[in-house]
């Protein structure tokens, strides 16, 4: 039941990130299904990774995204460099994920809150 609860909570985070940035768009909600059908096979193999699960999958929505839209989340901290980037998921491998801009070394926002910095 842990499983299903941290997949479908993962799920909801990252749909709540995608419609803050206006992509919440019916190919790109199923690139979210899809990376939580490939995180449930891999959380069973290991399932000390459960609390790992939500920043997998925006990194997997991330990675998807890049190959079909381009980047996002596009970075809110560095819009006057002329340099869009897209945030990034720190840490990579753990809980309690957020949003990041690495050039600047700023957290940005939790997963699943992206709205908010977003808004300003």
């Amino acid at each position: 039941m842990e499983l299903e609860q941290a997949l479908h909570a993962a799920r909801a985070l990252v749909l709540d990130d995608l419609t803050a940035g206006g992509v919440a768009e019916p190919d790109v909600v199923s690139l979210v299904e899809d990376a939580v059908a490939g995180r449930r096979w891999w959380v069973e193999q290991w399932p000390e990774g459960v609390s790992f699960v939500a920043g997998l999958i925006a990194q997997d929505v991330q990675d998807a995204l890049l190959e079909r839209h381009g980047r996002w989340p596009l970075c809110p901290v560095c819009t006057d460099s002329g340099d869009p980037h897209a945030l990034e998921v720190e840490p990579e491998l753990g809980p309690d994920p957020h949003w990041a801009c690495t050039k600047q070394a700023v957290i940005v926002a939790p997963v699943g809150r992206l709205a908010s910095a977003l808004r300003g």
